[in-house]
């Protein structure tokens, strides 16, 4: 069982993995989360039609009403709810792909919190992806994100052995 936030399930998208991600895993997500899913896909650009694509396909992801704040300089209400979330519903993990939140949420957390390019590393083990799949997929992730040069960037690329 895993809890992603909106702005890993964009970046899925994006990467154009959601479809597998979801038949893959059970998917939850917070109720926060689908308003800036539905926000984010009001906006005119690839983050809008990513957040269209995670919207239409909201059937493979359980969501939940909760109970309870938890926002603090780097984390919106948004992952805060699905911290609150994923401990509530007992999940293994917390994806998100707001390198920036990872500390502030680590302090809370009795779960593994990731970011949501590891997610492209899981399916290669899962035999869902073909091993050169993923460094594609984050190629474009980080092209359509910004992310090129960033920590997120830079972070997922060590993850492949890429540096």
């Amino acid at each position: 069982m895993i809890v992603a936030d909106a702005s890993a399930l964009i970046s899925l998208a994006t990467a154009d993995t959601l479809n597998r991600f979801l038949a893959e895993f059970e998917v939850h997500t917070a109720e926060p989360a689908v308003d800036e899913l539905e926000n984010t896909a009001e906006d005119d650009d690839s983050h809008g039609d990513a957040a269209e694509t995670v919207l239409a396909n909201l059937d493979w992801v359980t969501t939940h009403h909760v109970n309870g704040n938890l926002e603090f300089s780097r984390v919106d209400q948004g992952e805060g709810c699905c911290a609150l979330l994923t401990k509530k519903i007992d999940a293994e993990f917390l994806i998100t792909a707001d390198l920036r939140a990872l500390p502030e949420l680590q302090t809370v957390a009795d779960f593994r919190i990731v970011i949501s390019p590891i997610v492209l590393k899981a399916l290669v083990q899962r035999d869902v992806l073909e091993q050169e799949e993923p460094l594609k997929n984050l190629n474009v992730l980080a092209e359509q994100r910004d992310w090129l040069g960033t920590p997120n960037y830079r972070c997922s690329q060590k993850r492949f052995g890429r540096e």
